[in-house]
């Protein structure tokens, strides 16, 4: 088990699924930081409610909108012109870790936010899946937030 949120999403997105999982929720519109937010802090053991997770959503959704997503378009949108300029991969590659550093923040600032909020031994990871993952994602990528769920719980 990872105390910090960091780690812990590392470990976690290196898992068998979890990728594809993840690029699948992320297509449905959600904020794949967040996710990994929620599965942390359910396995952590935090309870789950609706300020919490207002408070996760109020701080996240501006910093991926505004700072990841933007990267994010920007690297996709070159990723065919890139495969025949090696400059342009170069830079494609850069705005690659812009996006990797941004997701760090966030995942950063989401720890800070939920610091004193206390492992009580709660069993609300799916709460906090599905408080976390929009009604699209829920409804069209239920096997992913699952995915999700028992990657999260597993040591």
């Amino acid at each position: 088990m990872h105390s910090d949120l960091w780690s812990f999403s590392l470990d976690l997105y290196t898992r068998l699924g979890i990728e594809q999982a993840c690029l699948e929720l992320q297509a449905e519109g959600a904020n794949v930081c967040l996710l990994l937010g929620a599965a942390w802090l359910g396995q952590l053991g935090v309870a789950c409610n609706g300020d919490r997770l207002a408070r996760m959503r109020d701080l996240g959704e501006p910093w991926h909108d505004e700072v990841i997503r933007p990267l994010r378009h920007l690297r996709q949108s070159w990723r065919e012109a890139a495969a025949h300029d090696p400059e342009l991969d170069a830079l494609r590659d850069q705005v690659k870790a812009l996006e990797l550093e941004a997701e760090r923040q966030l995942l950063q600032r989401i720890e800070v936010l939920a610091q004193d909020w206390q492992a009580e031994g709660a069993d609300d990871m799916g709460a906090w899946l599905d408080g976390i993952a929009p009604p699209a994602a829920r409804e069209k990528q239920r096997g992913a937030l699952q995915r999700l769920h028992a990657a999260s719980l597993a040591d």
